[in-house]
């Protein structure tokens, strides 16, 4: 049985939709992934959806490869939409499926960067609509939820962008496109607004965050955080697995429920007129 929607023909599709599936719309960016890894995440959040559709039995939009990137901008090879053409082509692709009434979505965000678009466009879509669209930021879950089994006294060191759990994820799935031998953390903490760096959104002002729109080389040279070395495939498949076993549980949920509770019968209104 085909999961992928790019793979099947419309009469495939078709048939397909007849059974009310759920459907997975896979978010991701073209973005630098530290030294050692391939720029194309979305690469993987591809492969995590349609393992979850092998599973679940749910079905798999074809894969958006780029997000608001801005932080990420002055590095080349990377590709950033701005967060209107974002939340438009969000949007229209949940459309696309809405307006044929398939109503079971969820989306996969694989780049927390596009974290406050999405909220913002799924939350005027309910208001618009009526749909209810829900999404899990599969990266910052997988961190929070597995890093210590995958690291054990190394889990702290670990973690950030351009280590793991991207850079793990790649070594299970794409050994062959990494780059080990040039891991590193040079250039790492920079001094921006006469402020030593605190990641790609603040500054560090004695100990209060201050929040400044921070770029990728104000922070840092190679990698945001952790240290690429670190990453292995054993520790990758364990960040996947988990990953696969809680998206699964959210489309199984979306599967099993009632139609009149996933699209508001009108939409959600803040306020009133008053009497």
């Amino acid at each position: 049985m085909k999961h992928a929607i790019e793979e099947m023909t419309f009469v495939e599709f078709r048939e397909a939709a007849k059974h009310d599936p759920v459907i997975i719309i896979p978010l991701g960016s073209q973005e630098t992934q530290g030294p050692c890894n391939p720029m194309g995440d979305f690469m993987l959040v591809r492969r995590l959806a349609n393992e979850v559709a092998s599973r679940t039995g749910c079905l798999v939009a074809p894969t958006v490869p780029f997000g608001f990137a801005d932080c990420f901008s002055t590095v080349p090879g990377g590709i950033q939409v701005s967060p209107e053409t974002f939340m438009s082509l969000v949007r229209d692709v949940l459309l696309s499926f809405l307006n044929h009434g398939l109503r079971r979505l969820v989306i996969m965000n694989g780049h927390t960067g596009n974290s406050a678009l999405i909220d913002l466009t799924v939350r005027r879509l309910r208001q618009e609509r009526g749909a209810l669209v829900p999404w899990i930021n599969i990266w910052p879950l997988a961190s929070t939820g597995r890093r210590n089994e995958a690291h054990g006294a190394n889990a702290g060191q670990a973690t950030g962008h351009g280590a793991d759990p991207i850079g793990s994820v790649y070594e299970y799935y794409y050994p062959n496109l990494t780059r080990r031998e040039l891991a590193t953390t040079e250039g790492t903490g920079k001094t921006f607004f006469g402020l030593p760096t605190s990641g790609l959104q603040s500054v560090d002002l004695a100990g209060t965050p201050v929040h400044l729109p921070v770029r990728v080389d104000d922070h840092c040279d190679y990698v945001v955080g952790g240290d690429p070395s670190l990453a292995n495939a054993a520790a990758g498949r364990i960040f996947a697995d988990f990953i696969v076993a809680e998206f699964s549980k959210l489309v199984e949920h979306v599967a099993g429920l009632p139609a009149e509770q996933l699209v508001e019968p009108k939409p959600s209104r803040v306020g009133g007129t008053g009497a």
